[in-house]
């Protein structure tokens, strides 16, 4: 039987303003986003329109661009795409955090499920966030002394977390992300989650959340890390969603910052994303001179593609907060002198400052310590970057070279795109004897 018109689907691009043309090239714009080229055209949103299921990822591409477009969340059931395949667990933030967390983490870790967080596509509709939050709803720890299940967790725990939290950050400092994501994402669906679900005090209890919280932070940038950037955004999501039930407003600060830097490093420098970093900055208010240095930092960044004095502000007051901040082990207690200079070359290239940048980016790379291997060699891709584009080609070369010693041993994908980018901007060069050894010694990496 012929299939009935997706009468939904047709209600929302009116709502939208937007022809089949339109929404086909928005979609091809999305996919690439997605670092895929697909062939959407009129013709296919025409049968789309007539009934045809769509095929992934184009029900996940359809939600997002119209989301984007509608500037509200459109789900699969309004835009006549129930009947779809699934593409990823839903995540919202109504739902119970500790909830998503164990399905987030049991998914990731089933061979038979993964291909299905793989499915999901990074949404820039996904990063607004209530306005209430995070003082509009009490935290969710029990009662002092109440039991939630089997045994009984207390400060130990808590502690335990903290120290898992540090060696994980450092392994994937180390040796990238893609080493350390799974090893992280079963000690959260096996121990963390066990320990939230036993007895404990009010006060341990919040402990435990705040230390899940930050767990779930570090394993989303990972998953980003690793090129997983849908799941990446539920971590983060999800994170914030912990740091709500715990009362913890610094955690909650540095998720969304953190959601913000992943949209930015994608390459958007919406509105969207410039609220969530300002909402990161308010949230900081009260919390640690440190946490709020990191916060306005990124604000910087993000003020840069809108508000040129605004940007200048925000990073003269990060660098206020950070001369008076106290600083303690940790990777949320700890900002590297680096990491400033570092956003406050991003801002000054985002202004057009190319001078200023190559300073930075120079401050940065001197700055970093051994331990921070990734974070040397991205700083160090994007320093010969910026060499490059001002015609110092040859101090350029040099970088690459250190760079090309430093990659194999980083299982990132961010290492992995500063090589891509190496080759796409080397290559008007290749003839240049230096450019030529560079580009034959990087042949072999991936």
């Amino acid at each position: 039987m012929p299939a009935s018109p997706n009468t939904r689907l047709r209600a929302l691009l009116a709502e939208a303003d937007w022809n089949g043309a339109q929404l086909a090239a928005a979609l091809r714009q999305a996919a690439v986003e997605h670092g895929r080229q697909l062939a959407y055209d009129r013709s296919m949103v025409s049968r789309w329109l007539s009934g045809t299921t769509p095929r992934p990822p184009a029900p996940a591409l359809l939600l997002e661009v119209l989301s984007r477009r509608l500037g509200r969340p459109v789900g699969a059931v309004e835009a006549g795409l129930s009947d779809a395949p699934p593409t990823a667990p839903i995540v919202s933030w109504e739902a119970d955090p500790l909830r998503q967390l164990s399905t987030l983490t049991g998914a990731d870790l089933d061979p038979s499920r993964r291909h299905l967080l793989g499915a999901g596509v990074f949404s820039l509709a996904a990063l607004a966030v209530p306005d209430a939050w995070p003082h509009g709803k009490p935290p969710a720890g029990p009662a002092p002394g109440a039991r939630r299940g089997r045994g009984r967790a207390g400060q130990a725990e808590v502690e335990q977390m903290r120290t898992m939290a540090r060696v994980f950050a450092e392994a994937a400092e180390a040796h990238g992300p893609g080493h350390v994501r799974t090893a992280l994402a079963a000690y959260l669906s096996r121990d963390v989650t066990g320990y939230l679900q036993t007895g404990a005090t009010e006060t341990v209890h919040r402990g435990l959340l705040s230390g899940a919280a930050q767990l779930t932070v570090l394993l989303g940038t990972m998953s980003a890390g690793d090129g997983a950037d849908a799941l990446a955004q539920h971590y983060h999501r999800t994170a914030a969603r912990l740091a709500t039930e715990a009362g913890d407003t610094a955690t909650f600060a540095i998720a969304l910052r953190t959601m913000s830097a992943h949209a930015h490093d994608l390459g958007h420098h919406t509105v969207a994303v410039l609220n969530l970093a300002q909402r990161a900055a308010d949230a900081t208010r009260t919390a640690a001179p440190i946490v709020a240095a990191y916060a306005q930092a990124h604000l910087a960044v993000m003020q840069a593609h809108h508000d040129r004095h605004a940007a200048l502000t925000a990073l003269a007051a990060s660098e206020r907060l950070y001369e008076r901040a106290h600083s303690a082990p940790g990777p949320f207690t700890h900002y590297p002198a680096g990491a400033l200079r570092y956003q406050r070359a991003q801002t000054l290239a985002a202004l057009g400052d190319k001078a200023g940048a190559t300073g930075a980016l120079s401050a940065s790379l001197r700055l970093r310590a051994p331990a921070e291997l990734q974070a040397g060699t991205l700083t160090r891709a994007r320093l010969a970057e910026t060499l490059l584009a001002r015609g110092h080609l040859d101090a350029a070369l040099t970088h690459w070279h250190t760079f090309l010693a430093e990659a194999p041993s980083l299982h990132s994908i961010r290492v992995t795109r500063r090589l891509h980018d190496m080759r796409r901007l080397l290559n008007p060069h290749r003839r240049h004897p230096g450019t030529a050894e560079l580009l034959a010694r990087a042949a072999d990496l991936r």
